[in-house]
């Protein structure tokens, strides 16, 4: 069935744990979107292109792929999708990426269906939202330093060593670990 024949919103949802797609995806089904699944971003642009999606929920980190790419494709498909990046790697490199290249939200997992659909619908910023007493630890901050150099070198790795005068595997280690909390 599809979504003219339903009249639902088709929502594109790619993500490379295909556990956390099921369940995600019967979880917005239930909330009246049509889901396409896609576990890496060929085949999420090829969904794309096929049935342009108004809804797109995109995971940073796709196998050894970036999400930004498939949010860069979205928005040359069609500007009017609404994209929202989902991360388990937040930066503030990667999340001011996302926003320039058009996703309108950037979450970071674990997220739930209700946090995802919020974050649809989410159209402008909240001036109101809580600022961090605390400055962020020197770990966090490598980390984030890190990502902005990654991105820097359109995610070649061994440029981004070469610019930090480190080992490649060293970088590599070091980018495997999950972000640090703040």
């Amino acid at each position: 069935m599809t979504s003219e024949e339903t009249d639902l919103p088709v929502l594109l949802l790619v993500d490379d744990d295909k556990i956390f797609c099921k369940v995600l995806k019967a979880a917005l089904e239930r909330r009246f979107y049509e889901v396409l699944v896609a576990h890496n971003v060929e085949k999420g642009i090829a969904l794309a292109e096929q049935y342009l999606p108004e809804y797109a929920v995109i995971d940073l980190r796709i196998g050894h792929d970036s999400g930004l790419e498939l949010v860069k494709k979205l928005m040359s498909l069609d500007a009017n999708t609404v994209c929202v990046m989902l991360t388990g790697f937040a930066s503030i490199a990667t999340a001011v990426e996302a926003i320039k290249l058009g996703a309108i939200h950037y979450l970071t997992k674990p997220a739930n269906a209700d946090e995802i659909v919020k974050a649809l619908s989410k159209n402008e910023g909240d001036p109101g939202v809580v600022i961090n007493k605390n400055p962020l630890s020197a770990k966090r901050l490598e980390w984030e330093h890190l990502q902005k150099i990654l991105l820097q070198h359109d995610g070649n790795i061994s440029a981004a060593a070469r610019a930090l005068n480190m080992h490649r595997r060293t970088l590599q280690r070091k980018l495997e670990k999950k972000p640090v909390r703040e």
